[in-house]
C-alpha cells in the first residue's frame, strides 16, 4: 500500500514540475493527459483564463461504438484523434502538451501521435 501510495505522490510531484515550466496561453493551450487504469482524459485548457475550451475522453458518447477496450492504445489514439477534432473546430491549430507527470510512452505517446496525426501542432 505505501509502494503504491509514493508512487502516486512521485507522478504529482513530476507533473508539478513540469507545469512549473509551461503554461498554456489563449493563443497556444495546453493540452492535458490524465490516465486511470480503464479510462483516459484529455483537456485543452487555457491557463490564463483559467478554462477549459475543449475535452474528450474514453466515456464521451461519441467514442461509445467506436472503442471496446477504453484501456489500451486504440482507446488513446481514438481520444487523441477526438480532441483535436474539436480543437479545430473551435479554431486552435497549436498547443502545448503536458503529459501529466506519465512517461511519454504507451497511451500518452498514443493520445499525442493522434492528436498531431489529426492537425493538432506541438
Amino acid at each position: 500500500m505505501i509502494q503504491k501510495e509514493n508512487r502516486k505522490i512521485s507522478r504529482v510531484k513530476r507533473h508539478m514540475r513540469i507545469r512549473h515550466r509551461l503554461a498554456g496561453t489563449s493563443e497556444r493551450p495546453r493540452l492535458c493527459v490524465y490516465r486511470s487504469n480503464k479510462h483516459i482524459y484529455c483537456q485543452i485548457v487555457d491557463d490564463v483564463t483559467c478554462a477549459t475550451l475543449v475535452a474528450a475522453s474514453t466515456l464521451d458518447p461519441d467514442l461509445k461504438g467506436k472503442v471496446t477496450k477504453t484501456w489500451g492504445r486504440d482507446g488513446a489514439k481514438a481520444v487523441g484523434e477526438l480532441v483535436a477534432s474539436r480543437a479545430k473546430q473551435k479554431g486552435i491549430e497549436a498547443v502545448v502538451f503536458d503529459r501529466g507527470g506519465y512517461i511519454f510512452h504507451g497511451r500518452v505517446a498514443a493520445v499525442a501521435e493522434a492528436a498531431r496525426e489529426a492537425g493538432l501542432q506541438f
